[in-house]
Order: structure tokens, then C-alpha cells, then sequence
């Protein structure tokens, strides 16, 4: 199958590699199939799933119980070796479901290297459901680069969702490590949105005073980090795990 650096920029960017970014996590290995993923698979094990990944209707609640020994580790591995931001949000999505722990580290290194977008918030809420110290250590090491690097705006909110998710059912305090560069870069954000605003207003007269009023409705960012969502989220989980 082409590997990322083989993908011309119309594949990579199909892919959700729609920003080319250098990191201290570039060198680390991800795990990618040896051959391509087939069509038949794709239809039965990627295309019905990948916009459900945040369904937790109780239909869907339940076809994915009636699914789950369908679920072998061969379809959860195809989906997150294939580079492409459908199949790793599904393969990451089965691998909560099947709760399989020893594929953390593919997950782990996926959310760190962020080669592809729409993934990484996925990619935390499966190793937030894991529960390990590991998932806690790839937050952690996420956060400490990403956000103080606010010009890639990827997963940030949601690896710290997940990692206050962590805290709160663990007694820990990790989140509070990074709550002073998460304030730094929501200020970064707000800057960059007023500034991009002023720049097209520049080259768009005629939009000055619809502009104007876009600029005053932006507020600076909440530092609030609600996980009432992740705790649904989880009830919805294990109702699935436990059915």
C-alpha cells in the first residue's frame, strides 16, 4: 500500500493529512497495514461506522452490541494501520468497544504524531476509556507540546477533556499541570481570529461592517473543561462492553 510520504497532496489531504507538521514525535513508529485495505472491507467496516462514532442512541447502542463478537482484532488492527482518518476513528472506536489494552501504544503514538485530522478526539476517548497510567502519560506528553504550539490546532480540547475525565475518576491532578498553556493558547486563538478578521476586512471593503460585527461577537475562550459529556459518553461505552 503508499505510505504517507508516497501520497500526493489531493490523497493526503482525502486522508485528513490536511496539515504537514514536523514533531518531536515524527521519529516514533506507527503502525500501518502491509497491503491496502479491500473495498469489501471498507463497506462492511468503515463506511457504516465512521459518522456514528458519537451515536449513543439506543438503537445504535444496540446494534453495536449484536456486532461486538463480530469484532475480531484482524478488522480493529486493518482499520487503524490504514492511513486515513475514517478507518483509524473506526478502528479506534472497535478497539473501546472490545476494550483491547494491548493496542494502546498504536493508539497512543497515532494521537501524538497527529497525521491525520477528525482521529485524534477518537483516538482519546479510547485510551480515556482504557484507564492506564500509559493513557494518562500520552496526554500528558501530547499536551505539553501541542499546546504551546497553538498554530496546530488539532485535538487540544479533547486530549484535556480526556485527561480531566482521568482525573476525576482517579483522584488525580494531571490537568492542572497544563492549565496555564491551555489559557495561553486560547489567547493565542482569539488574537489569531480577530487578526485573520481584520486582514479580510482589509481586502474586503465592502464586508467592513459585517466583519465588524463578527469581530464583536468573538469573546476570549472559556477555560472551563466540562467531561459531563465524556461521562455520558462512558455510561453509553459500557452499556455497549457490558451487553
Amino acid at each position: 500500500m503508499k505510505k504517507k510520504k508516497e501520497l500526493n497532496q489531493r490523497e493526503l489531504h482525502s486522508a485528513g493529512a490536511t496539515v504537514q507538521h514536523k514533531s518531536p514525535f515524527s521519529e516514533l513508529e506507527s503502525y500501518v497495514n502491509e497491503n491496502d485495505i479491500t473495498e469489501e472491507f471498507r463497506k462492511e467496516w468503515v463506511i457504516p461506522f465512521y459518522f456514528q462514532t458519537s451515536n449513543y442512541s439506543e438503537e445504535w447502542i444496540q446494534k453495536m452490541i449484536d456486532l461486538k463478537p463480530k469484532i475480531s482484532e484482524n478488522v480493529i488492527l486493518q482499520n487503524l494501520g490504514d492511513f486515513n482518518w475514517r478507518t483509524r476513528s473506526t478502528g479506534s472506536y472497535f478497539a473501546s468497544i472490545m476494550e483491547s489494552k494491548h493496542l494502546e501504544d498504536i493508539i497512543g503514538i497515532h494521537l501524538l504524531k497527529s497525521e491525520v485530522c477528525y482521529a485524534g478526539s477518537e483516538y482519546a476517548f479510547t485510551l480515556a476509556s482504557f484507564n492506564t497510567k500509559k493513557s494518562a502519560d500520552y496526554f500528558n506528553k501530547y499536551l505539553d507540546y501541542y499546546l504551546k504550539n497553538p498554530q496546530l490546532h488539532f485535538n487540544q480540547e479533547a486530549v484535556l477533556k480526556a485527561l480531566k475525565y482521568l482525573d476525576e475518576v482517579n483522584g488525580t491532578h494531571h490537568v492542572d499541570g497544563h492549565l496555564s498553556d491551555y489559557e495561553t493558547f486560547l489567547k493565542w486563538r482569539y488574537h489569531h481570529q480577530i487578526n485573520t478578521l481584520e486582514s479580510i476586512k482589509k481586502s474586503l471593503p465592502n464586508k467592513k461592517e459585517e466583519i465588524d460585527a463578527r469581530i464583536a461577537e468573538l469573546e476570549p475562550m472559556d477555560t472551563k473543561i466540562d467531561t459531563s459529556g465524556y461521562f455520558k459518553a462512558m455510561v453509553s461505552l459500557n452499556r455497549i462492553i457490558n451487553g
